[in-house]
């Protein structure tokens, strides 16, 4: 069983917090023939309380629910071990339990001193070879063993836990050629038989609330089986072993590796198809990872509300993992390029957002004139004529190619052009034209996606081009009469130089809930990323036996498992440091221009601002040796909790099990002067100066050293640093600073938002904070940056 902090979590029929002020007019019948939901209970005091009476906590927990539940006490009465009504027993992250019951027995349970609030059920939703290379990983191409991966050992000994939908258990990335055994601290169990079960997939559990009740009183465990490819994709991208000869539809051949391919896998499956991902099964799965000794959780959920933290379950089970030294990689959501959207927020929580790699699968639209656009296409039939085809596009008003609109007599023989959108899928108008006989099709991207594309493999030739490039091939079109076109297959290409680029898709900042706080953190490779999968989702036939167990797939839910192998990289090389040590050296040490030494861009090629590029994009390499770090304790985090407004209650469930607080009894700390790696003020008043305190811990593998202090920040802030050099003698010994922000000429701020950073620097190490100052609160969405400096 589970224990998240002293929580209960019951089946409802209503969601809300009860107070017993409310109830005195409320006639309640104490029985259990209403409708039964599940709800998250709070409870006040800790289990520690009656630990001489209750042996354990979930049967302390099923006495608290028999004092409101008739059906369970009569359960406890005839067999005291009965915890049929109680689903989770949290011991870890929150204080409390999961459980059925109806809507008169939550108002009862509100009566008790013991009760705190119930929180309804709530559902959260996944986000949905090459880029070991591209990060630095590998070293020379040809030995796998340089670089990064031969200062960490590739992670060996390291349990990476990921939290998704199933695992195609027995897939050759969780091969254990080459694998030790784990580590004598892991505890956990692997489901699956023995035959794919090893020293690499060493865990393997369902949490599915609905298989427990199903199963309830069987002995034998429900598996953690695949629905979709997600949880496959993710745990292989992280530490998913060596597999030679990878490759997508014939595509992208090359040895396929997660981040740490000598870590352990622990798959804790916590999402369905059907049913989305279950708050309550996300706390109990992550309330027995940190009990079973993972040292990295990766997590590609989320909510796309701004939820409070005492209330989420990420935001609650990672905090009980950092108390317990895990590092948590969280996805920042897949809801760009709006502002005011990322996931994921709080502070002890890395948040990656999502780039491309560099990789393209490119086919070329060649026009009548001459004229080429470079798009891309997984499936690439070899030996497909150069032949200039009639081109014909769809004319049912929004060009989405509909399947009344895709007649034998109008597209045999031709290539037909389509909008992405409307009532089918890229997939479904591919296969309506290759029944209807045409050449070919021509998929033009949506606007907002600018210059990204994800292609497919669908099941005739296709070329999938960039809005900007369809509006061309429009323009041609309705020049001539008789337009044409060929496909041209160039395989796969490596090298593009406006790599990394922010994905569309990829949730940008603020942070709805701490806005002192930037967020995203990070960016990492999120873009039409090769990885294990059960079956591939194209139509057109794996032209090899591996093709059918590799496919792309894009989200800030493949960036997120990205940095997560990173992290049991540096966790390795460093097993002391904490967990916000080892995200502060990611952050100092990322990149923030592009392979032409530019900045980073977005989709629209113009600067990518800092609320979706986050730091700048992970260098491994660096981070593995950042000089100084940002460091904080889980107790750091208490303080800015009060400071953000909750209730002592609220404070006392999310750092659960830690002892409960007393805010005023706190210096509360404000938001720009958590330890943060980045800062983040408000010029919002007089007399529009602000000033924020840090602290720096020298890691660097000298012990004396001298940073000084260099900021780029626009003409319209102005900034001071004091001390501006800090002088260290030895290693781990820290110094603190103070950066005061002032408006231009004495006034408030012109101009919106400024970004620019500091720099402290030494003769071998750069430590860099990204910096955001804002004229007012973001309040309105209104995040464009007025001005930059420095990259």
């Amino acid at each position: 069983m589970a224990h998240l902090g002293a929580v209960l979590c019951i089946r409802v029929a209503l969601v809300v917090v009860l107070l017993p002020s409310l109830l005195a007019t409320v006639a309640v019948a104490h029985n259990d023939t209403g409708e039964h939901k599940n709800y998250l209970i709070i409870v006040r005091k800790p289990y520690e309380y009656d630990h001489n009476v209750y042996k354990t906590v979930s049967s302390w927990h099923a006495s608290l629910l028999a004092s409101v539940c008739d059906t369970a006490k009569e359960e406890l009465a005839t067999d005291p071990g009965a915890e049929t009504r109680l689903i989770y027993s949290y011991r870890n992250v929150v204080n409390g339990f999961c459980a059925r019951v109806t809507r008169e027995e939550v108002y009862e349970m509100a009566k008790k001193d013991w009760f705190v609030k119930a929180i309804p059920e709530k559902t959260y939703k996944l986000m949905t070879t090459y880029t070991p290379k591209m990060v630095g990983l590998t070293g020379a191409p040809a030995a796998y063993h340089g670089g990064l991966w031969n200062r960490s050992n590739m992670g060996e000994g390291m349990i990476i836990g990921v939290l998704d939908d199933g695992i195609a258990a027995g897939h050759p990335s969780f091969d254990a050629a080459g694998m030790g055994p784990p580590p004598a601290r892991w505890k956990g169990r692997c489901d699956f038989n023995s035959s794919v079960c090893n020293n690499k997939l060493i865990g393997a559990r369902s949490f599915f609330e609905s298989a427990k009740w199903k199963w309830r009183g069987v002995d034998d465990p429900v598996l953690p089986v695949y629905e979709l490819a997600h949880g496959t994709h993710t745990s292989s991208t992280a530490g998913g072993n060596f597999v030679p000869g990878a490759n997508v539809m014939g595509n992208g051949f090359g040895t396929a590796a997660g981040m740490a391919p000598r870590a352990h896998l622990a798959l804790y499956q916590v999402c369905s198809e059907d049913r989305g991902c279950d708050r309550d099964d996300i706390l109990a799965a992550m309330d027995d990872a940190v009990d079973e000794g993972v040292d990295v959780l990766s997590i590609s959920l989320g909510d796309d509300e701004a939820g409070d933290f005492a209330g989420d379950p990420v935001a609650l089970g990672a905090y009980t993992a950092i108390m317990r030294g895990v590092f948590v990689s969280s996805s920042a959501g897949n809801n760009g390029p709006n502002p005011l959207t990322v996931s994921n927020e709080a502070p002890w929580l890395l948040t990656v957002a999502a780039s491309t790699t560099g990789r393209k699968f490119v086919a070329t639209v060649k026009l009548g004139t001459g004229v080429e656009f470079d798009g891309e296409a997984l499936y690439q039939p070899p030996n497909f004529p150069s032949t200039q085809w009639p081109l014909i596009a769809d004319t049912g008003g929004d060009g989405t190619c509909s399947d009344e609109h895709l007649m034998k007599e109008h597209v045999a023989g031709k290539l037909v052009v389509c909008n992405q959108g409307g009532n089918l899928t890229g997939l479904r108008k591919g296969s309506y034209l290759h029944d209807a006989g045409a050449a070919g099709m021509v998929l033009i991207g949506p606007e907002f996606m600018g210059s990204m594309v994800q292609p497919k493999s669908h099941i005739l030739p296709v070329a999938q081009i960039v809005y900007l490039s369809g509006e061309e091939l429009k323009a041609y079109m309705k020049s001539t009469k008789s337009p044409t076109a060929a496909l041209i297959y160039r395989g796969t290409v490596f090298g593009d130089r406006k790599t990394p680029e922010v994905a569309p898709f990829s949730s940008r900042g603020p942070s709805r809930q701490n806005q002192g706080i930037l967020k995203p953190d990070i960016t990492g490779p999120g873009v039409n990323i090769i990885a294990g999968v059960p079956v591939t989702s194209g139509l057109a036939t794996p032209p090899n036996p591996l093709a059918a167990k590799f496919d792309i797939m894009s989200g800030t839910s493949m960036a997120a498992p990205h940095l997560s192998g990173i992290a049991a990289l540096i966790k390795k090389a460093h097993p002391k440091w904490s967990p916000a040590a080892i995200k502060s050296a990611m952050m100092t040490t990322a990149d923030t221009l592009d392979r032409r030494r530019r900045p980073i861009t977005d989709q629209k090629g113009n600067n990518a601002n800092m609320f979706g590029l986050g730091a700048g994009f992970i260098n491994p390499t660096k981070a593995m040796n950042p000089g100084l770090v940002y460091d904080l304790t889980a107790q750091d985090y208490v303080p800015f909790l009060c400071g953000l407004g909750y209730s002592d209650h609220e404070v006392s469930s999310i750092i659960h099990p830690a002892p409960s607080v007393s805010c005023k009894q706190l210096p509360a700390v404000e938001q720009k002067d958590l330890n943060y790696p980045s800062i983040t003020v408000f010029l919002d008043r007089e007399p529009y100066v602000v000033s924020v305190s840090r602290a720096v811990t020298n890691v660097g593998p000298r012990g004396k050293a001298v940073y000084a202090a260099k900021v780029d920040m626009p003409a319209t802030v102005l900034v001071t640093v004091t001390p501006d050099t800090l002088r260290f003698k030895k290693v781990n010994q820290v110094r603190k600073f103070t950066v005061t922000f002032r408006g231009a000429n004495g006034g408030p701020m012109k101009g919106g938002v400024a970004e620019g950073q500091l720099r402290w620097v030494s003769p071998d190490h750069v430590v860099r904070s990204p910096i955001v100052v804002s004229a007012q609160k973001f309040l309105n969405g209104n995040t464009s940056s007025s001005d930059h400096a420095g990259h």
